[in-house]
């Protein structure tokens, strides 16, 4: 299948939810940019609930599996809404990788420019997947109710929007055509033939030869009988 950034930006869009705001743009923005490098990425956590956390903390302790976190609830920035994990997402649209290669390592570039820490960078327990954009704030901070500062909030959406002024004309000129070619794409794939309720209504899809490419969005179809329809 030919995947579309719709498309990919849907398959994350339940594990935004919850996410401080202005993470959810910068991931948002993650995902776009990584799509337009041609690394289409999936989201897989974003704010995680105390209940979730403390089970995770209990994998490969009190219960089956491996150990995947040092953190109990509350000890986590996915707590806070303020960190995601991400994975490859692979042509098949459904599929994923786990590899850390070129493409992964492309999509930590990006999320760095973002404003994003890597998960990858720390010195222990190195977690790949992982990026948080916590604001100058602990997780001690966070469980005593504060909250990101104007200011730190300002400085991030300044780093994560000066990517779209700092680009050459050159890479304008290339993520505005790869943007189009999207475009193009996307409307292309909600184009279909004449609906049945159109065929019984005006005899063919083509008209009897007066459409030589019968084939539109649903939206377009409707207004089409409409127009038919006033002109009878």
């Amino acid at each position: 299948m030919t995947l579309t950034l719709d498309y990919v930006k849907a398959k994350s869009a339940s594990r935004l939810s919850g996410l401080h705001p202005v993470v959810r743009q910068a991931t948002e923005r993650l995902i776009e940019r990584s799509f337009a490098s041609g690394v289409p990425i999936l989201i897989t956590q974003g704010l995680r609930s105390i209940a979730e956390q403390d089970a995770l903390y209990a994998q490969g302790r009190s219960k089956p599996g491996k150990i995947v976190t040092n953190a109990r609830g509350g000890y986590s920035n996915h707590n806070f809404g303020v960190a995601i994990d991400f994975c490859l997402l692979q042509p098949d649209g459904k599929s994923v990788s786990w590899t850390v290669g070129p493409a992964w390592m492309k999509v930590v570039e990006i999320a760095k420019s973002l404003g994003f820490e890597w998960g990858g960078d720390w010195k222990s327990f190195k977690d790949y997947p992982h990026f948080e954009m916590c604001f100058g704030l602990t997780t001690a901070q966070y469980r005593a109710g504060r909250q990101p500062t104007e200011t730190a909030m300002a400085k991030a959406l300044a780093k994560i929007n000066k990517e779209d002024d700092s680009m050459t004309a050159t890479e304008k000129a290339a993520f505005d055509k790869v943007v189009a070619r999207v475009t193009e794409l996307e409307a292309a794939a909600k184009r279909v033939p004449a609906p049945k309720w159109f065929v019984a209504e005006f005899g063919s899809g083509d008209l009897r030869g007066k459409i030589s490419d019968p084939e539109f969005t649903l939206g377009e179809w409707r207004v089409l009988a409409v127009g038919l329809r006033v002109n009878e």
